[in-house]
């Protein structure tokens, strides 16, 4: 039972020992002791669920009309309310910034992934402490606190093993976490932290595991024990999976399931789910198909050849929606066993943004190879040959940018364009059966993400605090959804919201709306910021098929003047098109955790991002490591950098010393020693001389032993800008997928003792050569 005295404007409530009379003996009579009371929330708050889905398009879940099967949001909305115009930012980071505080993406610093910030405030991805998010918030007022799955909101120079950890998920206000810190992972050898340990996966893809299986059951768990032990606590749960973002992985019995089911192309499925969406009324009969923009091809206009592929592609995406939205419904069926789900207030947010344009045109294996301008290599019979790996371990595959269009019907573009329907439209599903009377109803009032928390604060009976450990409050920006609950005709009570990403820009107000495209998805601007071309929209036209800009200019004006106004408000300004500026740390002002050309690393130093070490790409490099060989030889990984799908290994099979360069998982080079190491303390050294003469060229490899050349041989090829989006650096094992068919996935330990692993790059760095385009593809594809 929480106390109705308690002051909760000002967090954390402070200790206070209610009055009492006490006396010298504590068995007299006259000697009164307060009750210890722990704290909890005002009587009648509910326990709340916010389930994140991820690059689902509006047009994608059969909810809201889209051919893929998912029964848990289809039974969460026959019971409660869907949302058909709730928007988010058109981005990762940013929605999940935004919705975890209340307030818009650039107020937080959340304005772009973590991975593009600068040092202007609205996109340095640092959060001001003037915006308590709203698990600390919960946790303050009593609430029981847990986040599972996805994270990206971790500034990239504090995600590593050394923190600092304020803004992770346990400095965030969630006393457990369990999930993965950036903005995607390989499901089948996830890199997971619980809290801020990095931790090994229970078990590997030949036993059936599966990342988005693992967190469920981890949050099953917690939840269970919450209710055991605390039953008086209400608990928050944040439970975001890695689904739908690339990689695609799935079982492939699940996939199976949509065989055939895409055979007819992407425009005509697009057709379909606009009549379904009709039949169910998650728009007007008189919405609109938008057009197709060119950057899209038509699939009439797909190569035959190639069509079997992308067909595959979009079974292997629906099988994981649909085995998403199954373990969704596994976690709320277990709060349901306890009783406790009429209970819970349940937001099921089908998408941070709209599906994803950045799989390409024809779509990729290993979406790695498009990051790297090389998609070349995946000619039409290179992935027919390879049809049956798509989802499983040995791939890391997207869809084509056709599919994404679909996923996002009626609606024009997709994620990344802000001020488009396509990229912030999500259909969004509200449970909670104990506090709303309506049953499978539509609203259709204009909700954004920010407008969640203040909506849960409400639920709970929590005042906004005005005050957070001494810091006065920067207000919460967004507007509860409570008076929609219950009230289908409910005026609009969020009538403006701006929108902005990478210069994709739009503004929204009282059903007027007003957008620009600066570049298309994954690709350069071709004009300047002054040069864009805006759009406008009224509010009959749902899907935005008709742009009115050149029949009123006036209304243009006053809504382009209306987005310079909010910009200024929410620290958008200044505008920032760069590409590799914002990449590169040096030159987009944020810190950096690597200077100068040599690193020494240590035996037990694992899990370390591309950003915190030392770039050995398009350079001269050597590794050096300072060993112990054990009596009977040595096995096992020295240092390791990514996984099956790139990178480099040093290690030892046999008691024989090998390098090998992973080439995008197709071509694996190795060069081994030609003697085994002796027992005792050795220097080993991998010495890598380029070729030079541009990027991605090739080089010698040289073995040596205590200065001694013991082997040497050829890589013909390298990456250019990047090994992995989210396997890492690892001194004395390799965490993840493999780099090498030498050794294993798990238990390939160096059995004997490292002492230092250090890190040399030589004086002829190619790097500057690198298109600025390379590197902001690198970005864009791990939001």
């Amino acid at each position: 039972m929480g106390d109705e005295g308690l002051r909760r404007e000002s967090l954390p409530i402070a200790d206070v020992v209610p009055p009492g009379s006490t006396g010298y003996d504590a068995s007299d009579p006259d000697t009164t002791l307060p009750p210890i009371r722990p704290l909890r929330p005002p009587a009648g708050a509910p326990n709340v669920v916010i389930v994140l889905l991820d690059d689902v398009g509006f047009g994608a879940s059969s909810a809201f009309g889209g051919p893929v099967n998912t029964p848990t949001a289809e039974r969460l909305a026959s019971q409660g309310l869907k949302y058909t115009r709730f928007h988010t930012t058109a981005m990762c980071a940013p929605t999940r910034a935004a919705l975890l505080s209340g307030r818009n993406s650039h107020t937080v610093g959340m304005g772009t992934i973590t991975e593009m910030a600068t040092s202007a405030p609205g996109v340095n991805s640092i959060r001001p402490n003037t915006c308590a998010p709203l698990a600390d918030v919960l946790r303050m007022n009593g609430y029981a606190t847990a986040q599972f799955g996805k994270c990206h909101e971790v500034p990239v120079w504090e995600a590593s093993p050394a923190g600092p950890f304020d803004r992770w998920p346990t400095g965030s206000g969630f006393e457990y976490f369990y999930g993965f810190i950036g903005g995607e992972t390989n499901q089948w050898y996830p890199a997971i932290y619980e809290n801020t340990v990095a931790i090994e996966p229970p078990g590997a893809p030949e036993d059936g595991y599966h990342f988005m299986d693992d967190m469920t059951n981890k949050a099953i768990s917690w939840v269970r024990r919450s209710r055991s032990l605390t039953p008086d606590r209400p608990f928050f749960v944040y439970f975001a999976p890695g689904a739908t973002h690339a990689p695609h992985h799935v079982p492939k019995e699940w996939a199976d399931k949509y065989k055939g089911r895409f055979d007819q192309g992407w425009d005509a499925q697009r057709e379909a789910t606009l009549a379904r969406q009709k039949e169910l009324g998650v728009v007007p009969e008189d919405a609109e198909l938008t057009v197709r923009h060119d950057v899209i091809p038509a699939w009439e206009d797909t190569p035959e050849e190639m069509r079997p592929v992308l067909a595959r592609q979009m079974e292997v995406y629906a099988g994981y929606l649909e085995y998403a939205d199954h373990h969704v419904g596994r976690f709320l069926d277990a709060i349901d066993q306890l009783g406790i789900l009429d209970d819970t207030l349940v937001y099921y947010i089908i998408g941070d943004n709209g599906a994803s344009l950045e799989g390409t045109p024809q779509g990729s294996l290993n979406e790695l190879f498009a990051i790297n301008h090389l998609q070349h290599l995946e000619t039409a019979d290179y992935l027919r040959e390879r049809l049956d790996l798509f989802g499983g371990p040995e791939a890391y595959n997207h869809y084509a940018t056709g599919w994404a269009h679909a996923m996002d019907t009626p609606y024009q573009w997709a994620k990344q364009c802000a001020g488009h329907w396509g990229g912030t439209r999500n259909g969004t599903i509200v449970h909670w059966p104990n506090g709303i009377a309506a049953r499978g109803e539509v609203r259709d009032q204009f909700q954004h993400v920010i407008d969640v928390a203040p909506t849960v604060l409400e639920a709970a009976g929590l005042p906004e605090p005005v005050s957070v450990y001494g810091v006065t409050q920067h207000p919460i920006e967004g507007f509860s959804m409570r008076s929609t609950f219950d009230d289908p005709s409910a005026p609009e009570t969020h009538d403006t919201q701006y929108f902005e990403i990478m210069c994709n820009r739009g503004i929204y107000h009282k059903g007027w709306v007003a957008a620009t495209l600066h570049r298309v998805p994954a690709g350069p601007p071709d004009h300047t910021i002054a040069e864009d071309v805006w759009e406008l929209y009224d509010t009959t036209d749902w899907s935005e098929a008709h742009d009115l800009a050149a029949d009123q200019p006036d209304k243009l004006e006053e809504m382009q003047r209306l987005f310079l106004i909010e910009a200024t408000k929410h620290n958008v300004l200044p505008l920032d098109d760069r590409s590799v500026e914002r990449v590169n740390p040096d030159t987009a002002g944020r810190p950096t955790l690597v200077h100068g050309t040599s690193q020494v690393l240590f035996g037990d130093m694992g899990r370390l991002t591309e950003a915190t070490v030392l770039n050995v790409k398009n350079k001269s490099h050597s590794v050096t490591a300072d060993i112990t060989v054990p009596d009977g030889g040595a096995n096992g990984v020295i240092i390791a950098q990514g996984g099956r799908f790139g990178g480099w290994s040093l290690y030892v099979v046999e008691g024989t010393l090998r390098f090998c360069y992973n080439f995008f998982g197709i071509e694996q080079s190795t060069v081994s020693a030609d003697q085994p190491l002796p027992t005792g303390d050795h220097q080993v050294r991998m010495e890598f001389a380029y070729d030079g003469g541009g990027l991605g060229k090739g080089g010698t490899v040289t073995l040596l032993l205590d200065g001694n050349q013991v082997g040497d041989g050829r890589v013909e090829r390298t990456h250019v800008a990047i090994f992995s989006a989210e396997e890492t650096t690892d001194v004395g094992r390799e965490t993840g997928s493999p780099v090498t068919d030498d050794y294993p996935a798990s238990g390939n330990e160096f059995t004997g003792s490292i002492d230092g692993v250090r890190l040399d790059i030589g004086d002829d760095d190619h790097s500057h050569l690198i298109d600025p385009q390379h590197l902001l593809d690198i970005a864009m594809t791990i939001q």
